[in-house]
């Protein structure tokens, strides 16, 4: 760490940004104390959150709970491959990402019926998957399908529905049609919590609707992903009309 003294909470935060890039301070190194950082820059506490704060709404530093604030790691990005919605594995030479996968039954209410159509009450399940790069989250998946859609023993450890989940894919039988709606935005507190990441950086949000061929909606997923992590890729068919290929 440097002597200088700066006297506001942005050159504290261009001090330490500065000793991150130069290599100063290295990629998954924890930072001193609160406490230390404030003695040694001879500032309050708040002030020197507020310069820790500036970092981490940059991503430059992770603030992990109980843990203290660490310097991140460079950044590796996955794909998601909008149509059948799914995680590309190939993306990176690195180990492949570990996913995490919480089920539960809910009750369908606000946003889900709307999105599912069903009526206010209907039995859920509700599947939570958080894919991880070591302890460092990728992206967050909340998947809903009607209870008595659920493939039978999706989350056997031998289940080939298991792989599905993992990776962020449709779940049920082949859709007739799947429906993705894309934007960015801010993450909301249960996102930013479970990303890791603050309220500053934008999230790309999927929200995914899968129906069969009667129109029934078998799926809908809410997807995540920090902007600074994956990129989305989405291919379209362009269909031939077949009176002008026999004209």
């Amino acid at each position: 760490m440097t002597g200088v003294v700066p006297s506001r909470h942005h050159d504290i935060a261009e001090d330490l940004r500065r000793q991150i890039t130069t290599g100063r301070i290295q990629p998954g190194e924890r930072l001193p104390s609160e406490a230390v950082l404030a003695d040694r820059y001879k500032v309050s506490t708040v002030t020197l959150r507020n310069a820790l704060a500036v970092l981490q709404g940059e991503g430059i530093v992770e603030k992990i709970h109980g843990k203290g604030n660490f310097v991140r790691r460079p950044v590796r990005k996955i794909m998601y491959v909008g149509g059948w919605g799914t995680l590309d594995p190939w993306t990176a030479a690195a180990a492949p990402l570990r996913v995490t996968i919480r089920s539960a039954t809910v009750r369908a209410h606000g946003h889900l019926t709307t999105l599912l159509k069903v009526p206010t009450g209907s039995p859920l399940a509700e599947f939570t998957c958080v894919s991880l790069e070591g302890d460092a989250p990728h992206g967050l998946a909340r998947i809903y399908i009607p209870r008595d859609l659920v493939p039978a023993g999706v989350l056997d450890d031998e289940s080939t529905c298991r792989e599905t989940v993992t990776r962020f894919a449709v779940l049920g039988p082949s859709p007739a049609a799947v429906r993705e709606t894309v934007c960015a935005r801010q993450p909301t507190p249960d996102e930013a919590s479970a990303l890791r990441i603050g309220s500053a950086p934008p999230v790309l949000a999927i929200t995914r609707v899968a129906t069969d061929p009667t129109g029934r909606v078998v799926e809908a997923a809410l997807l995540a992903f920090p902007g600074d992590r994956v990129d989305a890729v989405f291919t379209t068919h362009h269909m031939t009309d077949e009176r002008q290929t026999q004209g």
